[in-house]
C-alpha cells in the first residue's frame, strides 16, 4: 500500500519531495485531457453504489514481485508493508527488474482462487494491477514491464481471474497507483536512482499510467470498481474531470475516493481504521490479515477468525464496507493461514450472514454485550459477551415487537419489555465469538437518544468500556484521532479525548448501572513527558466519590513509531442502588498542557 500520501489519503505521513508542485500539475491537466481522446465529460448519471452498500464484505489482493522477495532482500528480513521493499532496501531500477525473470506463479489457479472468495463470503475482489513498483500483472501493451512479457509464466493471470470472479456472481476490481512508480525515471517516488528534480512527470502521465487506466477500463470486462491510489495535487475541479472521462469508460463501475480531492463515490478511510460513530454515506474500512499488504514469509502474526468475525460486525455497525487484504507468494499460493481463518469467517457468514449483508448501521449503539445492525423492522443483536445472568438489555428499544430468534437456527428466545428496555433471555452461546440475535418489530425503531448518549453499566460483564467518543466535553476538551505504526505501514488509528488542561475542561459519561456494587476505575491513555506528573480528578455522581491520580509517562507520539497506552487503575467507586450516574474527569489544577490523551474509562465490576 501506499505509505507516503498527502493527509488525506490514508493518514499517511507527509512524502518528502515526491509529489509534483502544484503550478507544474497545473500545467499537466489539459494534456491528460487530451490524452484521453474524445471522451466527454459532464458525466450526469451516478454510477449505482447500493450493490457496494449491501456488499459489506470484500477482498482485498496484494500480488506483484514484492511477492517474489517475500519480505527478504540479501539475507535481511523486513517487517510491515512487504510491497514497500524495493523502496526500503533501495534496490535499483535495474537490479529489481531482474527479480521477474524469477517470477513464475506456476501455482496461481484463477478458478481456486475465486472459489476461495466465494466461500469466505466476499461480495467483491480487488487486486493490484500496478502497484508502486511499476510491475504490470497484466499485459500491457504500455510498458513490457509486466508479467506477460517480463517473467517465465507468459501469461496474464487478470484475464483469467476478473472472469472467474465474475463466473461467481462477485464484482471484479482493479487497484491502480497512479502517481508512485519506482520503475520509471520519471514516475514518482524513486529517489535513489532517479534525480526527482529532473523528472518529467508530465511524460510520465501521458505515456504510462493513464494510458494503462485506459487498459484496464476498456480490456477486462465490465470492473465493479477502480481502487486508485497516490492522487497528485490537482483541484478539485481538475480531478473532477478526469473521474467523469474515465467514468465514460466504464459508467457502472465505482471509484474509491483514493482518487483524491474528496470526491469519489465512496470513502475509504485509511489503513485499519474504522470511523469511531456511524456514517451514513458507503464507506470501507481495508485491514491487512497479518501485518502486510504484500506477501511475507516471516509474518505470521494473522487475525484470528475471532477477530475478523467480530471485525466485520463492528464495521458493519456503523454502516460500512470491510475489505481484509491477502498476500499470495511468487508461486500463486495463498497463505494456509489466511486460507484457514478466513473460510471460518465464510462458515460463519453461512450462518449469520442475514445479519451482515444488506444492512446499515446499528440503530441502537454499542452495548457492553456487542454491537447491532439493522434492516427495515429487524435488528440484528451481534453478541460477543454473554451477561452471567443471561438476561440481555437493549435501551432505547421505542417500537412495537413481534419476535425474537436466533439468526441461525430461527428458534424464538424468550424476552420481556419494560417501559423502552427490551430484556432477551438468551441462552448459552452457540458461537461465542458472535451469536447474533434477531428482533422483528413493527412501527418506527428510533432509538432515544438520551439512551444512545448513556452508557450502560452492569456487573454482569467483566469490564464496562467508556470509549472517548461518548463523552460530554466541556472547555478546551476535544476529541482526536491519533495515528501512529508498529511495523512499517502497519497502521494504528485510535480516537482519544485530549485538550483537558484546566479545571473547566471535563469529560463527563452519563451512566446507566444496572446493580449496586463496587467498580474499580481504570484510565487507558497514552502521556508524553511533557504531560506527565500532573493531577487529575474522577468525580463520581456529583462528587459523592472523588478519585486523585497522578499521570504517567508512557511515550511520545510519532506517526512512525508505536504510541503506548497505559491502563491505569485509580481506585474504587461504589454504587448503592441501580440508576443514573455521572463520571467526571478533569485536571485537578490548571496545568496549561493537557492531561494526556485518553482512549477510555474502564469500569471493572470488583467480583
Amino acid at each position: 500500500m501506499a505509505i507516503l500520501l498527502y493527509k488525506h489519503c490514508k493518514g499517511r505521513r507527509e512524502a518528502k519531495s515526491l509529489f509534483l508542485s502544484m503550478k507544474f500539475l497545473q500545467s499537466l491537466l489539459l494534456s491528460l485531457l487530451l490524452l484521453l481522446g474524445n471522451i466527454c465529460y459532464g458525466q450526469e448519471k451516478q454510477p449505482d453504489v447500493q450493490w457496494f452498500r449491501d456488499a459489506k464484505f470484500g477482498l482485498f489482493i496484494h500480488w506483484g514481485l514484492y511477492s517474489q522477495l517475500g519480505g527478504t532482500y540479501k539475507g535481511k528480513n523486513y517487517y510491515g508493508s512487504g510491497e514497500w521493499i524495493m523502496n526500503r532496501a533501495k534496490i535499483s531500477a535495474n537490479e529489481y527488474a531482474e527479480i521477474a525473470k524469477q517470477f513464475n506463479p506456476v501455482d496461481f489457479n484463477a478458478e481456486k482462487w475465486a472459489q476461495f472468495a466465494k466461500d469466505i463470503g466476499a461480495r467483491y475482489v480487488v487486486i493490484t494491477s500496478k502497484h508502486h513498483e511499476g510491475f504490470s500483472m497484466y499485459d500491457s501493451k504500455i510498458s513490457d514491464f509486466n508479467i506477460v512479457k517480463a517473467s517465465p509464466y507468459g501469461k496474464d493471470p487478470m484475464k483469467f481471474l476478473s472472469k472467474a470472479i465474475r463466473n461467481k456472481g462477485l464484482k471484479f476490481g482493479f487497484y491502480y497507483s497512479q502517481f508512485l512508480d519506482w520503475h520509471e525515471p520519471n514516475g514518482g517516488g524513486n529517489n535513489w536512482d532517479f534525480d526527482e528534480n529532473k523528472k518529467n512527470y508530465l511524460k510520465y502521465y501521458r505515456e504510462k499510467s493513464i494510458p494503462q487506466l485506459k487498459e484496464l477500463l476498456t480490456n477486462y470486462g465490465p470492473l465493479g470498481l477502480v481502487w486508485f491510489d497516490m492522487p497528485g495535487g490537482l483541484s478539485k475541479e481538475q480531478t473532477k474531470k478526469i473521474i467523469d472521462s474515465l467514468h465514460q469508460l466504464q459508467p457502472q463501475a465505482l471509484f474509491s475516493s483514493r482518487v483524491g480531492q474528496g470526491l469519489g463515490d465512496y470513502k475509504d478511510f485509511g489503513d485499519s481504521e474504522i470511523p469511531p460513530s456511524p456514517v451514513a454515506d458507503a464507506w470501507e474500512a481495508i485491514y491487512t490479515h497479518n501485518d502486510s499488504w504484500g506477501y511475507i514469509q516471516h509474518d505470521l502474526n494473522f487475525k484470528t477468525p475471532e477477530e475478523l468475525i467480530r471485525l466485520l460486525a463492528n464495521v458493519s455497525s456503523k454502516g460500512g464496507n470491510l475489505m481484509v487484504n491477502i498476500g499470495p507468494d511468487g508461486k500463486g499460493d495463498i497463505p494456509y493461514y489466511s486460507q484457514q481463518y478466513l473460510l471460518e469467517v465464510g462458515k460463519w457468514l453461512k450462518k449469520f450472514g442475514d445479519a451482515i449483508y444488506g444492512t446499515t448501521y446499528g440503530i441502537i449503539a454499542a452495548q457492553p454485550w456487542g454491537v447491532t445492525t439493522s434492516k427495515p423492522g429487524l435488528l440484528f443483536l451481534h453478541v460477543m459477551q454473554r451477561p452471567a445472568n443471561g438476561k440481555l438489555l437493549v435501551p432505547g428499544f421505542n417500537a412495537t415487537i413481534t419476535k425474537v430468534y436466533q439468526v441461525d437456527n430461527k428458534k424464538d428466545v424468550k424476552w420481556e419489555k419494560s417501559g423502552t428496555d427490551l430484556i432477551v433471555i438468551i441462552p448459552e452461546l452457540e458461537d461465542k465469538r458472535n451469536t447474533v440475535f434477531a428482533v422483528n418489530y413493527s412501527g418506527e425503531l428510533t432509538g432515544q437518544s438520551d439512551s444512545l448518549r448513556t452508557q450502560i453499566v452492569s456487573q454482569q460483564y467483566n469490564v464496562n468500556e467508556l470509549e472517548a467518543i461518548n463523552g460530554t466535553l466541556s472547555g478546551n476538551g476535544k476529541v482526536e484521532t491519533i495515528t501512529y505504526s508498529y511495523y512499517f505501514g502497519d497502521w494504528k488509528h485510535t480516537t482519544c479525548i485530549t485538550g483537558l488542561t484546566d479545571t473547566s475542561d471535563a469529560a463527563i459519561f452519563k451512566l446507566r448501572i444496572t446493580e449496586p456494587g463496587d467498580f474499580k476505575v481504570v484510565l487507558e491513555y497514552t502521556c508524553p513527558d511533557s504531560s506527565k506528573n500532573q493531577e487529575g480528578v474522577v468525580e463520581f455522581n456529583d462528587n459523592n466519590q472523588q478519585l486523585y491520580f497522578r499521570t504517567l509517562h508512557t511515550s511520545e507520539e510519532n506517526s512512525s513509531e508505536p504510541v503506548l497506552f497505559i491502563k491505569h487503575a485509580i481506585g474504587i467507586v461504589h454504587v448503592d442502588k441501580p440508576g443514573q450516574y455521572f463520571l467526571k474527569i478533569h485536571p485537578y489544577k490548571n496545568g496549561g498542557v493537557s492531561l494526556f490523551k485518553m482512549k477510555d474509562i474502564l469500569l471493572v465490576p470488583v467480583k
